[in-house]
């Protein structure tokens, strides 16, 4: 039933209120509503925080916008869990009066009711206020008002002057006085760590870390968490927040993978970590040559006091040789012949992959599952990235996510599924924290632009964005065929346009020998082998991309603007080959703005002139502005439309911060 005051076009909402809008702790959102009334009277309205204590946290004044009868108001949520959001409209007493007032006593019509009117408005106000201690000087401003407004002595505009004066707008907008008050809502709001929106992660198999090549025996020794563990420094020096590590559980034997993903290992071939399970145990063990419980934790805690949170993959499928098989087999799928269907993506083919199905024991098989992320939680693991997801009911995500968040809500939940976007937006919905993109296959300047506006304007109410610029799955054209430029155009769209971006180890040494041509598969894929790379020589010879990765993640650190994904303004160039956007921050929020141009064509200098959006920026159309490049260190005066030149071969974007002149 509509409101005294319609309310209506309420954002953000998700389904209606069903799921809540995604925020973290200091972060500011836009909250907007459709308000009007009949008439001519004056109306005012507000946003109603309600913290996780059930306490409101006072009213945020909306202001309208160009949009007719469309309001809108900043809000900063400044703690952890479940908040709510309402709306409130009412009819605004002293702005009617107002508007009158001024109209009619300039023209000397019912002059003198006018101010009587105006009196009884303050007074009206008076009343109202808190009986606190805090409000007693505004008491004193209004009451002070109504009299003077009452005084005949007094001059007419005196009176007037007394009623509308600085002080008394400054009190009723602390205390407004409202009638006929409306609300809609309250609608859902959960407020995750920070780290579920920002962060930079890196992706790298314990297994390669520190492995050996025995030429005598021809044969390999696995790295250890050990081995690992001393590589944490560098992925730390390089400014990353989170090591993402494939599943680390004992690999099945039966229908092994042999490297490049053939059907004939050789002796001592590790397999892929994805084959989940062998007689040395399921996903609740650890693969034995890899280490002990005790390895295991002194790898997470030498990552913790590097500044590193550990990102575990939690893949829900199982090699056919998993305990689970034997003891459950009620959580599989048999097919008409007896035997248990091996997962497939036609062409593609998974003979050592046993897919999981829900339909015969829900319940058991959900709370297995609970178990084994409750043990990897005790051992320190508070992120979790979830490989597959989309081939999982969306209601058993819901159901987990929902017992997880309920006694640990810092830990996060990572979202892997390259699918369907209806499917992406729903699993993001019902809890994951963080979700995989289009961006790997997003190169072009209108992809781009586009893709960057959806994910910060249309989506992020409900999904957030990890842009990884490669995984151990996916190697894309552009990258094999793009040069080193290429690497640094990927990295430096993922880092700068998305609060939290990550990289797949190998890349930062130009990585990008596909399996074949048209395939997306590396070459000698990691997922099947050691694969241990030279990192000392890399960096003595220069070939590689770590200085320029530390560099763009010390720029974040630096700049609270790239630590936001709501702030997205994409800006135009002449050319087809270049990009610009900027985000800033203000308020709470810090104030910065940052704006980033980059040249998407690895192959070709491009020259262009990039057009702002000087409004997008707080700036008039004819001001002058300062823009300071954190990539190459020089410095320019800027308008609205400048100059850029962009060789890939010395650099391919600017990324800018930008000072007042």
């Amino acid at each position: 039933m509509i409101e005294r005051i319609p309310i209506t076009a309420v954002s953000p909402v998700v389904e209606r209120g069903r799921y809540p809008v995604k925020a973290v702790v200091g972060e500011s959102l836009t909250v907007a509503a459709t308000v009007f009334r009949e008439g001519h009277d004056a109306l005012g309205c507000g946003v109603v925080l309600t913290g996780p204590d059930g306490v409101d946290r006072g009213l945020v004044p909306m202001t309208e916008t160009e949009e007719p009868d469309r309001y809108e108001a900043r809000v900063t949520p400044d703690a952890e869990g479940r908040w709510t959001y309402r709306i409130e409209a009412w009819s605004h007493p002293y702005a009617t009066w107002r508007h009158a007032a001024e109209i009619k006593i300039a023209a000397d019509i019912d002059t003198e009711l006018m101010l009587l009117e105006g009196a009884l408005v303050m007074e009206a106000a008076a009343e109202r206020l808190p009986t606190d201690s805090t409000a007693r000087l505004a008491g004193e401003v209004v009451a002070a008002a109504a009299t003077a407004a009452r005084d005949r002595t007094r001059p007419v505009p005196v009176r007037l002057a007394a009623l509308t004066s600085p002080d008394v707008d400054d009190v009723l907008a602390r205390y407004p006085l409202r009638e006929h008050v409306s609300a809609q809502g309250s609608f859902p709001l959960h407020v995750d760590r920070e780290r579920a929106l920002y962060g930079s992660w890196y992706e790298f198999f314990p297994r390669s870390e520190g492995a050996t090549y025995d030429e005598a025996t021809h044969t390999w020794t696995s790295g250890t968490f050990a081995t690992a563990a001393k590589r944490l420094s560098a992925v730390a020096d390089m400014g990353f927040d989170v090591v993402y590590l494939p599943p680390v559980h004992p690999i099945g034997a039966v229908n092994r993978k042999g490297p490049n993903n053939s059907m004939t290992p050789a002796e001592g071939d590790p397999g892929s970590p994805w084959a989940i399970g062998s007689a040395a145990g399921g996903h609740d063990a650890l693969h034995p040559d890899l280490g002990c419980w005790a390895d295991f934790d002194s790898f997470v805690a030498t990552a913790s006091d590097l500044g590193l949170e550990v990102a575990l993959d939690l893949a829900l499928q199982c090699a056919p040789d998993h305990p689970w098989v034997e003891a459950h087999p009620e959580w599989f799928t048999t097919r008409a012949d007896g035997s248990i269907a091996y997962a497939e993506n036609p062409p593609k083919k998974y003979q050592d992959i046993y897919p999981l199905n829900f339909d015969h024991d829900f319940d058991g098989l959900a709370h297995e599952i609970e178990r084994i992320v409750r043990l990897w939680m005790r051992h320190g693991v508070r992120i979790f990235r979830v490989d597959n997801p989309h081939t999982k009911p969306v209601m058993f995500w819901e159901w987990l996510l929902a017992r997880i968040r309920a006694t640990d809500p810092d830990v996060l939940f990572l979202s892997e599924a390259f699918t369907r976007p209806a499917m992406m937006r729903a699993l993001a919905m019902v809890g994951f924290h963080q979700s995989y993109t289009y961006f790997t296959w997003r190169n072009t300047k209108w992809e781009i632009e586009s893709y960057l506006a959806e994910l910060s304007h249309d989506t992020s109410d409900v999904m957030r964005p990890n842009l990884f610029v490669n995984t151990q799955d996916i190697l894309t054209a552009y990258l094999q065929y793009g040069g080193p430029a290429a690497f640094r155009v990927r990295a430096s769209l993922a880092a700068t346009a998305s609060p939290t971006w990550g990289v797949y180890s190998g890349f930062e040494l130009y990585e990008h020998v596909a399996l074949k041509p048209g395939s997306e598969e590396y070459l000698d894929s990691e997922k099947y082998q050691y694969r241990p790379r030279d990192w000392t020589a890399a960096a003595r010879e220069n070939r590689t991309l770590a200085p320029y990765l530390t560099l763009l993640n010390d720029i974040r650190r630096r700049h609270p603007a790239l630590r936001r994904l709501r702030n997205v303004t994409v800006h135009s160039c002449d050319d087809e080959s270049v990009v610009c956007f900027s985000k800033n921050t203000s308020g709470d929020e810090g104030d910065d703005t940052v704006i980033v141009v980059v040249n998407v064509d690895p192959h070709s200098t491009r020259e262009t002139t990039v057009h702002l959006d000087m409004p997008a920026l707080g700036l008039d159309w004819h001001e002058t502005f300062w823009v300071d490049d954190e990539v190459s260190g020089q410095s320019w005066r800027w308008s609205d439309s400048n100059y850029v030149r962009l060789d890939p071969a010395s650099e391919s974007a600017h990324i800018l911060s930008m000072r007042k002149a």
